[in-house]
């Protein structure tokens, strides 16, 4: 992937794993984990009404009884979507179209929003969330137009330590809306528009065991946040009919549950692998309106489980979750997985 060897990327990277992130240990005592499941069937056209008796819950492929099972209709349900301008790591002309089409959408032909939205702007100093959530579409895009987004450092563009810098901001950025978000109550969508930070793994770069617990305390951290705050992350790429489908797609080596500190890289937090395992959507293409009425719809009718989680014993350990349905031709899609605590 690279011709040069780059040792230390994570301590390189700002510092990101030295940051205080807090302590997952003290929060993930045995609790009920919630999970919202959007079940989809042929051409992802939502399912027909199911019940409890219609899903099988398995935790690392052994079924867990489910605690409780609620038929969840989005209006009904505190929601919130907060759309993401990333001009970090979004190409200048990209983000000019992309602003154009989020305040296309915002404006809705003149209707409401169906959910409480808000934006949020990540920048190269810092990351800012609006601080208004509401349907009123007209007003947010009024907010976003006069919003000074900027141009990006150009020396964060160039070169293997300016991807370095960048995907350092993007994480930090990422870290500060989960805190803001954890303090409001109910479901959180969260849709990041951008081509995702830079992916700094490959035969070029090279981890010691430090940096890679590094790296997997900060997976556990951000599953277990992500979760804990009632977020579904969505990556929204309209940069994609660009790029190589082999970019575009790289991320996918790295989606599988992390389950030891060994195999740990930095790919492991890239935005498409926070996204799918949060139940999220990774999406391309040029048309943002439509992706991100898409990723909002999620919210307009799904299921929500909850079980108790299997006791940790010593450290942090992942569990994967599936969640299927009984009747053929639908599928479900949730959290991929947490991590449990002694």
């Amino acid at each position: 992937m690279f011709a040069t060897k780059y040792a230390g990327v994570a301590t390189l990277a700002v510092g990101l794993f030295f940051l205080p992130i807090k302590s997952v240990k003290a929060q993930a005592a045995a609790a009920p984990i919630q999970l919202d499941v959007t079940v989809t069937g042929a051409g992802k056209r939502p399912a027909p009404e199911l019940s409890e008796k219609d899903f099988t819950l398995l935790d690392n492929k052994t079924p867990r009884a489910v605690s409780s099972f609620a038929v969840m209709e989005g209006k009904a349900a505190p929601t919130e979507v907060v759309i993401v301008i990333d001009s970090v790591n979004t190409p200048y002309t990209a983000l000019s179209y992309q602003r154009e089409q989020i305040a296309q959408y915002l404006r809705n032909k003149g209707a409401a929003l169906p959910y409480p939205t808000t934006f949020a702007i990540l920048t190269d100093t810092n990351f800012q969330l609006y601080n208004t959530t509401t349907t009123n579409g007209a007003v947010l895009s009024d907010a976003l137009n006069a919003a000074n987004i900027g141009l990006r450092d150009i020396n964060r563009s160039q070169g293997f330590y300016g991807a370095s810098d960048r995907m350092s901001i993007s994480i930090n950025g990422l870290r500060q809306l989960i805190e803001l978000e954890e303090k409001r109550p109910g479901r959180k969508l969260v849709l990041w528009v951008s081509p995702g930070w830079p992916i700094l793994s490959g035969p070029g770069v090279e981890l010691d065991d430090k940096e890679q617990r590094g790296i997997y305390a900060n997976v556990v951290s951000f599953s277990t946040e992500l979760r804990k705050a009632g977020i579904t992350l969505y990556n929204i790429n309209s940069w994609g009919v660009g790029e190589s489908l082999g970019r575009a797609f790289y991320y996918e080596s790295f989606v599988n549950g992390l389950k030891k500190p060994g195999d740990a890289t930095l790919g492991n937090l890239s935005l498409q692998v926070l996204a799918e395992q949060s139940g999220g959507l990774v999406l391309n293409s040029s048309d943002v309106v439509g992706m991100l009425q898409q990723c909002a719809a999620d919210a307009d009718h799904y299921y929500r489980i909850t079980f108790m989680p299997e006791p940790g014993e010593g450290a942090a350990t992942y569990h994967q979750l599936q969640v299927k349905v009984a009747a053929g031709g639908l599928t479900a899609r949730t959290r991929e997985g947490y991590y449990t605590q002694p």
